[in-house]
């Protein structure tokens, strides 16, 4: 059996005396039978997953000791040293790189091209051949990468570390939120008992959202070289992806972190990642719904924003949201959606500006394009 390792993963450093780096917790056997990577707070101000991590550390050192691990488990606690570190007038910034602006879930990169042109000719009809093939393909690429700054060594990085995983989790949080989901509509059968267990009140899919966010990068891969190749050879889907939304910025708990932390095991014993009896699922608690359905509740007038609907409110459409109201001229206005759903998310901000996204719903109905994502 081996132990735990620990690997630390330095960055490029932007000037002399701010080095970095990105710690890595690798669990499991010797000879694993597959590969989970979970990591949390790529978003550096969102915390609730960066508790959950160091909660699995725990649980998974005492299951490696155990001998219950079948996969190599590994856990990254702090995606981002980058922007932890931002802090603006006692104002965390972890959402985007201060220098450049750049969201640092956005932009991760893209290799299906490379990667199927160096493939083709050597794909056969032996899924496993072919699956081995891509892995050994991109490795290689993502090795051959050279970062000319310190957020593209950090986002290079986690893509080397997460790069051959089977299963990748990525824990984020909300503003003000209840747990949900990020996901494929390819990965929705694999993904469906994580949702049940973590109990995500909306679970929302698409195959491309726009903007090579982290999870995307991998099951984008494996899409691409599927529609490229699959006519002729057996492409697997090699990775799926998750990005975990871990209810809001505020739920830094013990007693959450502990529940999704089991939440988590129970869906790694489900995968087959840790030896054990499943625990009994738990009921869906909305169904799986397009992420092009989503409604961005905007605002288009400022004020203060006062709610009338909380997250995980079912709203039909129509209902009143919020209230914007300008205190010089006593104007109030309601705020209203459009469509049915789970109101999932809402701002913590409450001086609205015109234009202003305040609060999303969970629709059923696709009716939007292009790019899905918020900033």
């Amino acid at each position: 059996m081996r132990a735990q390792r620990h690997q630390i993963h330095p960055l490029l450093a932007p000037v002399p005396g701010t080095e970095r780096f990105i710690h890595s917790f690798h669990y499991g056997p010797a000879q694993p039978q597959g590969k989970v990577y979970i990591q949390a707070s790529l978003h550096a101000d969102e915390l609730p997953g960066m508790l959950v991590a160091w909660h699995l550390k725990q649980r998974l050192a005492e299951l490696q000791t155990a001998g219950r691990l079948r996969s190599e488990i590994v856990i990254v606690p702090v995606a981002n040293p980058t922007g932890l570190e931002q802090v603006l007038m006692d104002v965390p910034v972890g959402r985007f790189e201060l220098s450049s602006g750049q969201n640092f879930n956005r932009q991760f990169l893209d290799l299906s091209g490379p990667i199927g042109d160096a493939i083709e000719g050597l794909l056969t009809d032996d899924a496993t051949h072919n699956l081995h093939l891509i892995r050994r393909h991109l490795r290689d690429a993502l090795a051959a990468q050279v970062p000319a700054t310190q957020l593209q060594s950090q986002r290079l990085t986690l893509q080397k570390l997460a790069c051959d995983a089977d299963m990748v989790l990525d824990l984020h949080c909300d503003f003000e939120a209840v747990a949900h989901l990020y996901t494929t509509p390819e990965a929705w059968p694999q993904v469906e008992p994580l949702a049940r267990r973590i109990g995500a009140q909306a679970s929302l899919l698409a195959t491309d959202s726009g903007g090579l966010s982290f999870d995307e990068c991998f099951t984008l891969l494996w899409w691409a070289l599927s529609q490229r190749f699959g006519h002729a050879a057996a492409i697997p889907q090699g990775s799926f992806s998750v990005t975990v939304e871990l209810r809001g910025q505020e739920d830094v708990s013990h007693s959450l972190a502990e529940q999704d932390c089991q939440a988590l095991i129970d869906y790694l014993i489900d995968f087959g990642a840790i030896e054990g009896q499943p625990a009994p699922l738990p009921a869906l608690m909305y169904p799986a719904t397009p992420l092009a359905g989503v409604e961005p509740v905007t605002t288009a007038v400022g004020g203060l924003l006062v709610f009338s609907a909380k997250p995980g409110d079912y709203l039909k459409a129509g209902a009143l949201v919020a209230e914007v109201i300008d205190p010089i001229s006593d104007r109030v206005t309601p705020i209203h959606c459009t469509c049915s759903g789970v109101l999932y998310a809402r701002v913590t901000r409450r001086m609205a500006t015109a234009g202003m996204v305040i609060a999303h719903v969970a629709g059923e109905q696709a009716y939007r394009s292009g790019y899905l994502l918020s900033a």
